[in-house]
């Protein structure tokens, strides 16, 4: 998962080793950022497994997850052959790689229709599980209780909508094609 500081990389990075942790799954999450508080890259490596994992960090990744075209002229080339691409189609416009499945969800238009520009994040996160099938979005919103402080409890509904329009906004590309 790639993106920009404030978008919300490392909360899904952490919802997601929570909710496949929760799933009995092996998991590694290995976030890394630049200094800024915001508007530095961040870049966040989930690694689910049936077996222990035995590196945090992945060479040639079967699925990246990209924010912004800055994160995808950074981070796509790292995908393995063969494997996924996640844009934010709202802010990427080309990945250039013909070898990879490119799937273009515009996580930032759908995060605006829910009235929560921030959202964006989770749009993205129900998108990846929709493709993937890693976890559930069921164990993705007991993973929210959990990494969510309570004071933000309030926002689980939100958030359950942007991950249901990402997972939606991947199936109905799947059948359009």
């Amino acid at each position: 998962m790639a993106g920009t500081g404030g978008q919300g990389v490392l909360l899904i990075g952490q919802i997601l080793t929570q909710a496949a942790l929760e799933a009995g799954l092996e998991v590694s999450w290995f976030p890394v950022y630049t200094p800024e508080v915001r508007g530095g890259s961040t870049t966040c490596t989930v690694i689910i497994a049936d077996e222990r994992v035995g590196s945090p960090i992945s060479g040639a990744p079967s699925v990246v997850m990209v924010m912004d075209q800055v994160a995808a002229d950074a981070n796509v080339a790292r995908t393995r052959p063969g494997g996924s691409v996640l844009i934010n189609c709202s802010l990427v416009s080309h990945v250039g790689r013909d070898d990879v499945q490119v799937v273009a969800v515009p996580a930032s238009a759908i995060a605006a229709d829910l009235g929560a520009d921030q959202v964006a994040n989770m749009v993205m996160l129900g998108a990846y599980v929709e493709l993937t099938s890693a976890v559930t979005l069921e164990a993705l919103e007991q993973a929210l209780k959990v990494v969510l402080p309570e004071r933000r409890h309030h926002l689980l509904p939100l958030n359950m909508q942007a991950l249901q329009a990402g997972a939606e906004a991947v199936r109905a590309a799947s059948t359009a094609r």
